[in-house]
C-alpha cells in the first residue's frame, strides 16, 4: 500500500503540470471544449446499463481496437460499448465508429476521478488496448471486483528489467490483472518472469496484423497519386517527430541528386507541429494537404495536415519510411504501409515495434537505415528500381498475411471472460 500513498502523493503535486500539459493551447492542437471535466471523472451518462469500458488511449490505439468492437458488436449486437480515450485524435478517431459505441474520455489516474467514472457507468469489464497499466485505475476495478483483460500486451525487455527494480510495486499492480492477452510468446515470457502465472497468460498475437484496407482508401490513394503525378517519384515519411523532419527533408536532398522530379509525402505525427513543419518545407516549395491547392511540378513536398487520411497517402507513394525512428521515440507500426503492400524503411530506434519490424526486416520486407544519409540512398535506389519495389512490398504484405487471425482468438478468449 505504501507505493500507492507515494505515487499519489506525486501525482496530487504534479496535477497543475498535468493539466497543463494536457490543456496548454498549440497551434493546429484542438482543444476538449466543455468535454475536459470528463478527464476529472465528471461525464455525463449514457444512458446503457453495464457497458463494456473499452480504454484506448490515442489514435493509434483505437484504430487497432476498432475492427475487434466491429467484430464484436457482430456477435453481440446488443451488448452496450463504451469507448474510452485520453487524447482528442483518439476521441475522433472513435466517432468513425459510430453508434457501435459511446465515447468518453478517461479519468485521469486519480482515485476520486477514477470512482466517479465507476461509479457514473458501472462497467461490467475494462478491455485495456496495449499495456496501459494505471495504478489507480486497477485498484479500483479490484475494489468492485471488475474484470480486467489486456488486449494485445506487450512488454520490452527494458521495461521487464525496469519493472522488476520495483517487484513489490508491479505486484500490486498487476494483481487486478485477470487474463493478458500478449502479442508474442517474449511478451508472455516476461511477464511471466515478473510473476505472473501462466494461467493469466495467452499468446493471441497482435490484432494489428488483422488490418485491412478496404476499396475507399486504394481509391482514394489512386485518386491523390494522380493529383500528384503518375509519373513522380514519390515517397512518404509518416508520423516523423520534433527534430526528425529536418534529418529526412537532408535525405531529400540526396534524393533529389538522383532523382530530381521526386515527391515527398512529409506527415508529422502531432498536429501542433504542422505549421512549423510547413516552415521548413517552405524552401521546397510545400503544399498543404489542408490548403486543398494542386501540387505543381516545382512543388517538393506535399504536407499531410489532416487527421485520418494517412492510410491514402500511404498508398499513393512508392516507398515508405515510418518516423519516431531517427530519433529516439522507439518507431512507430510498419504495419500499415506493409498491408499496402509497401517496401518500408525505418530508422535504428524501432525498439516499440522490434518483434514487428524484424519480422518484416528478416523477411525482406523493410530495412533498418542507420542515418539520414542512409536514409537517402536506400529512398534513391528503390525509386530507381520498380522491380525491387514490388519484390519488398510483396514481402512485406506477406509478413502481415502471415500473422493474421490474432483478431478471432482475441475476440474469442475476451467473450470467454464476459460469459
Amino acid at each position: 500500500m505504501g507505493y500507492r500513498l507515494l505515487y499519489n502523493l506525486l501525482i496530487h503535486l504534479g496535477l497543475p503540470l498535468a493539466l497543463l500539459a494536457l490543456y496548454r493551447p498549440r497551434r493546429g492542437k484542438p482543444g476538449f471544449g466543455a468535454r475536459w471535466r470528463e478527464h476529472l471523472g465528471y461525464a455525463a451518462p449514457t444512458g446503457q446499463e453495464a457497458p463494456l469500458w473499452i480504454h484506448a488511449v490515442s489514435v493509434g490505439e483505437t484504430l487497432a481496437i476498432s475492427p475487434l468492437i466491429r467484430a464484436l458488436k457482430a456477435e453481440r449486437p446488443d451488448l452496450p460499448i463504451l469507448l474510452t480515450t485520453t487524447t482528442r485524435t483518439g476521441a475522433e478517431q472513435a466517432a468513425r465508429l459510430g453508434d457501435l459505441v459511446m465515447h468518453r474520455y478517461a479519468p485521469l489516474d486519480y482515485p476520486w476521478a477514477v470512482s466517479r467514472f465507476l461509479a457514473i457507468f458501472k462497467p461490467r469489464a475494462l478491455w485495456v488496448m496495449e499495456t496501459e497499466l494505471w495504478p489507480n485505475w486497477l485498484a479500483a476495478c479490484e475494489a468492485r471486483h471488475l474484470p480486467v483483460t489486456i488486449i494485445n500486451a506487450r512488454l520490452s525487455e527494458r521495461s521487464c528489467g525496469r519493472y522488476r527494480r520495483f517487484q513489490g510495486a508491479f505486484d500490486a499492480l498487476s494483481r487486478p490483472l485477470g487474463l493478458l492477452l500478449c502479442q508474442h510468446q517474449d511478451d508472455a515470457d516476461r511477464f511471466h518472469r515478473l510473476g505472473i502465472g501462466r494461467e493469466r497468460l495467452a499468446v493471441t498475437g497482435s490484432i494489428k496484423f488483422d488490418i485491412q484496407f478496404g476499396d475507399e482508401v486504394l481509391s482514394k490513394g489512386r485518386a491523390l497519386r494522380q493529383a500528384l503525378g503518375r509519373d513522380r517519384p514519390v515517397w512518404i515519411a509518416a508520423s516523423t517527430h520534433q527534430g526528425e523532419d529536418e534529418q529526412v527533408l537532408a535525405a531529400f536532398d540526396r534524393v533529389r541528386l538522383t532523382h530530381p522530379s521526386a515527391l515527398l509525402i512529409l506527415v508529422p505525427r502531432h498536429p501542433e507541429r504542422f505549421d512549423r513543419v510547413a516552415e521548413l518545407c517552405a524552401p521546397y516549395g510545400c503544399v498543404r494537404r489542408s490548403s486543398g491547392d494542386p501540387i505543381r511540378e516545382e512543388d517538393g513536398v506535399y504536407l499531410g495536415d489532416t487527421m485520418g487520411e494517412l492510410p491514402s497517402m500511404l498508398a499513393a507513394a512508392d516507398v515508405a519510411f515510418m518516423g519516431g525512428s531517427l530519433v529516439g521515440v522507439g518507431g512507430h507500426n510498419l504495419l500499415e504501409p506493409a498491408a499496402l503492400g509497401k517496401p518500408c524503411l525505418t530508422g535504428p530506434h524501432y525498439f516499440n515495434f522490434s518483434d514487428i519490424t524484424r519480422q518484416l526486416v528478416d523477411r525482406g520486407g523493410a530495412s533498418a537505415v542507420a542515418s539520414r544519409d542512409e536514409l537517402g540512398e536506400k529512398v534513391s535506389v528503390l525509386l530507381a528500381d520498380e522491380h525491387q519495389r514490388r519484390e519488398r512490398g510483396e514481402q512485406a504484405r506477406a509478413v502481415v498475411l502471415r500473422n493474421q487471425g490474432a483478431l478471432a482468438r482475441t475476440l474469442s478468449r475476451c467473450l470467454d471472460g464476459l460469459d
